[in-house]
């Protein structure tokens, strides 16, 4: 078992891992010598002392209103999302790869929507199974021979990575409609500079602190230039304060430095979009959405939907705003045309997938569904049109009534679900009650794209909190950490280069957005 060697300090002296991969000792064969200077600081600390300094942040979370709301619960609707003080540490050589392998499958991913929504080549070369795209829920016949700035579609994705037992990054799902997260990586990152500016000093850690400029100026890209040549004006559509990522919204508004509106602020006249001011109406350029496609406009999708703008949607299809996401994504992060996906990258891009998937049976097709039945105490079964940990089976720790009652769901509509192998997700030290244990943690890095990709250092990492449960969801009890991206002094130079740069331009940019 991988555990503390000689020199961390009495904190860590009697962790182990249990025989996971580590994140912050990593393996017997791969150890993690670039944590080596934060587990020497963690492991001087008193325990009383984390505990304290534990306590502080998660009374300021709560202070600050750093929420999310979980509607099943009709008795506690607002919850702190919990924050585990001992940050997760990846080498600049481990990012480079995640990185690289981000981008690449955002290429592909953005590649496969435009050509899905004009040519269809992919279909008709049988890469992909026609009726896996065509018949998919989160298709949209209303996109297609919409051409969109730079051929993007997504422009803000989340990819979510395990590591497995071998330490090796994959690829547990794709998250191109409207990932949420963001906001608690760089609220995070904050609040371990308030508690532990001991702990960071002179490590060198990435910053993650100009997202929100990133963001600003992809939406100001797509927007293209103004007929009155001034800069775009962007706002931030939201559902409105019961979304369980409202108080995301409006940090992302107050990041970017533009309006916080909902569907009723916004009004189209002569397919052009405007936004409702105290001095009247003033045009809007460029929206970034949290509204799904299904509430977008009621006059081209849901005619129910009372959080839209009715007649955005011919707006956005003769180009007079730019939509981001684009409407249509959700058939590119579909849990089925996922496993997929390393055969786009190949297609489209003529490269081998430089983070691989986690292997992945499509219920739909006979072999698989018979496989998954056969292995159903092994594998992990996911409906694909679920999200937040909702409707997973483990097999391997499901009782035998839920594996029947899986069985039977499979059988009764098997294109709803898919199969992987319970993968033995890596662990971080994570602050209990009882002492500091290991906890199983995932990654969602989080990429912007306009013309090009650019990817955040790090991304949110979740951790399972309760002892043996693999389901890190927010929404199931799981919490996050601060992601610490190393990197060398150049790298450092060029980003406080960067930083610098972006903050002179919000200052003339964000000046523009208010009406």
């Amino acid at each position: 078992m991988i555990g503390p060697g000689s020199g961390v300090g009495h904190l860590l002296s009697a962790y182990q891992s249990n025989g996971f991969y580590d994140e912050l000792f990593g393996s017997a064969s791969n150890p993690a010598h670039h944590a080596e200077a934060v587990r020497r600081r963690l492991g001087s600390l008193e325990f009383a002392d984390l505990k304290r300094r534990a306590s502080d942040a998660e009374r300021e979370l709560y202070n600050l209103g750093i929420t999310f709301l979980v509607y099943s619960e009709a008795q506690a609707i607002d919850r702190i999302l919990p924050f585990d003080v001992i940050p997760r540490i990846i080498s600049a050589a481990e990012w480079a790869r995640v990185e690289a392998g981000v981008k690449q499958r955002i290429a592909a991913l953005n590649l496969f929507l435009n050509d899905v929504y004009h040519d269809q080549k992919i279909l008709r070369d049988g890469v992909i199974p026609a009726e896996l795209v065509l018949g998919n829920a989160n298709y949209r016949e209303q996109m297609v021979g919409v051409d969109l700035p730079h051929g993007t579609y997504i422009h803000i994705m989340g990819v979510d990575l395990v590591r497995d037992g071998e330490g090796t990054f994959r690829v547990l799902e794709d998250n191109g409609r409207v990932p949420s997260g963001v906001s608690y990586v760089v609220e995070n990152r904050h609040m371990m500079q308030r508690a532990f500016p001991d702990l960071m000093q002179d490590i060198g850690i990435r910053p993650v602190d100009n997202y929100g400029m990133k963001l600003l100026e992809a939406m100001c890209e797509i927007a293209g230039p103004t007929p009155s040549g001034t800069d775009p004006q962007v706002v931030l559509l939201s559902p409105g304060p019961y979304n369980s990522a409202y108080f995301e919204h409006i940090f992302l508004a107050r990041e970017m430095g533009v309006p916080l509106v909902e569907g009723r602020d916004l009004v189209v006249q002569d397919d052009r979009v405007y936004m409702k001011t105290t001095g009247g109406l003033a045009r809007v350029d460029s929206i970034y959405r949290r509204v799904g496609d299904d509430f977008l406009d009621p006059l081209a999708f849901n005619p129910e939907s009372q959080l839209g703008v009715p007649g955005i949607f011919e707006a956005y299809r003769k180009g007079n705003v730019a939509l981001a996401n684009a409407i249509g994504t959700g058939v590119a992060d579909d849990k089925a045309v996922y496993a997929y996906v390393p055969r786009m990258i190949k297609y489209y891009l003529g490269e081998d997938a430089i983070l691989p998937n986690v292997e992945t049976h499509i219920c739909r097709e006979p072999e698989a569904l018979q496989y998954t039945l056969d292995n159903l105490d092994k594998l992990v079964v996911k409906p694909v049109g679920e999200a937040g940990g909702y409707g997973i089976t483990i097999g391997p720790r499901a009782s035998k009534a839920e594996l029947e009652a899986c069985r039977a769901s499979l059988l009764a509509d098997p294109a709803n679900y898919i199969s992987q192998p319970m993968v033995p997700l890596s662990v971080c030290p994570t602050l209990v009650e009882e002492g500091i244990e290991p906890r199983h943690v995932d990654l969602r890095p989080f990429a912007i794209t306009a013309k090009d990709t650019w990817v955040l250092p790090g991304g949110l990492s979740r951790v399972a909190l309760k002892r043996g449960t693999l389901i890190v969801n927010s929404s199931q009890g799981g919490g996050s950490k601060d992601t610490w991206v190393l990197a060398d002094d150049t790298t450092l130079a060029r980003c406080a280069a960067e930083r610098q740069q972006a903050f002179l331009q919000s200052q003339s940019q964000s000046q523009s957005q208010l009406p």
